[in-house]
């Protein structure tokens, strides 16, 4: 396998005070956003829909103009810059492959337009074909594929001239949940093989993390946190970010104290929650109200003693000190511990 085009500059994609409004809009679709993107990593932007995420992805690919801010790439602005001459590929949710051509033309097509050597375009589409995991389907039509081996087709063909940056917009939403945690899988492990430099829009935070080295969550036209994936899904910056994150219980103040935390507002996480024994030493005492089994763990709806009223979401995962799934039935009392690895203080 050939190795990434090694290049002269050492910086990567700076966005500064991004501002986009659309026509009969008063609220900004980009409202002076500003991220950096360093060269060889993968950032991946969240939100839910309408925040701007696909708005700020299409101005960093040329596709929609800024009426202020700046767009720069390796120290130069390239914010008037056409798209076709920014060097950057961009990689759609539903891949739009030409029919017309089979899988290798495909893969193949930026280096035949920019005039590359047929050996050299040979050994790009296989070496290509064979990083996604399709070699031996060369002389396919994208119509005779699967979803996911278009998405993997489009990937390779995104890939191919070895563009400065590249631009994923939701590429796996339009596949079914299993192939698309499988696929981000892959994709991983392609863009690392690769070195590429990646802007990674999706709505699905277990994609993020699966994919990206970074996250910025976007709302109402801002990001409104940029951290390291990990510090992002560890420490969400408020409530309505964790809510996004699948935080699904939030807790007052007062709650909180009943629940041995620390007198302030919290969110956790279904996990920050789990169902123990209910002669489990230090567990708060509860009962059993809904059970859904989901994987290795079983999804358990519980009322604790201690907050009356308040149904709340917790896993039971299998271990010595865990009832089974067979005996969780309605009404049981179970026991419930606090982990704190999924839940976040906030004030």
């Amino acid at each position: 396998m050939t190795q990434p085009q090694d290049r002269e500059d050492a910086g990567g994609l700076e966005v500064t005070d991004a501002r986009v409004t659309f026509a009969g809009n008063a609220t900004p679709a980009l409202d002076d956003v500003s991220l950096t993107l360093p060269r060889g990593r993968v950032l991946a932007v969240l939100g839910p829909s309408g925040c701007g995420k696909s708005t700020l992805l299409r101005a960093v690919a040329g596709l929609q103009a800024l009426e202020a801010g700046r767009i720069a790439f390796a120290g130069t602005d390239v914010t008037r810059v056409p798209t076709h001459k920014r060097d950057f590929a961009l990689m759609f949710q539903d891949g739009q492959l030409f029919g017309h051509l089979d899988v290798a033309g495909n893969v193949a097509y930026a280096l035949a337009r920019r005039g590359a050597p047929a050996a050299e375009r040979d050994a790009r589409v296989a070496e290509l074909l064979d990083l996604v995991g399709l070699s031996g389907l060369e002389s396919r039509r994208p119509a005779t594929l699967s979803g996911g081996q278009q998405q993997r087709v489009a990937l390779a063909r995104a890939l191919a001239a070895r563009p400065r940056l590249l631009l994923l917009d939701e590429p796996l939403s339009a596949l079914d949940r299993s192939l698309r945690e499988r696929l981000a899988g892959d994709l991983r492990s392609v863009l690392l093989a690769e070195g590429a430099t990646a802007l990674f829009v999706t709505h699905d935070h277990d994609e993020a993390l699966t994919v990206a080295d970074d996250m910025a969550i976007m709302r109402d036209g801002r990001i409104v946190q940029h951290g390291s994936t990990r510090k992002v899904w560890a420490h969400p910056v408020d409530e309505e970010t964790a809510d996004f994150l699948g935080f699904t219980t939030h807790l007052t103040p007062d709650e909180a104290q009943r629940l041995g935390l620390e007198r302030a507002a919290w969110a956790l996480r279904r996990g920050g929650l789990r169902v123990v024994g209910v002669d489990v030493p230090g567990a708060l005492a509860g009962r059993v109200v809904r059970v859904s089994a989901s994987g290795e763990a079983t999804h358990v709806s519980v009322t604790l003693d201690a907050l009356p009223g308040r149904e709340l979401e917790a896993i039971a995962y299998p271990s010595d000190d865990a009832p089974t799934a067979a005996t969780l039935d309605e009404g049981a009392r179970v026991g419930v511990r606090v982990s704190s690895s999924g839940a976040v203080r906030f004030g």
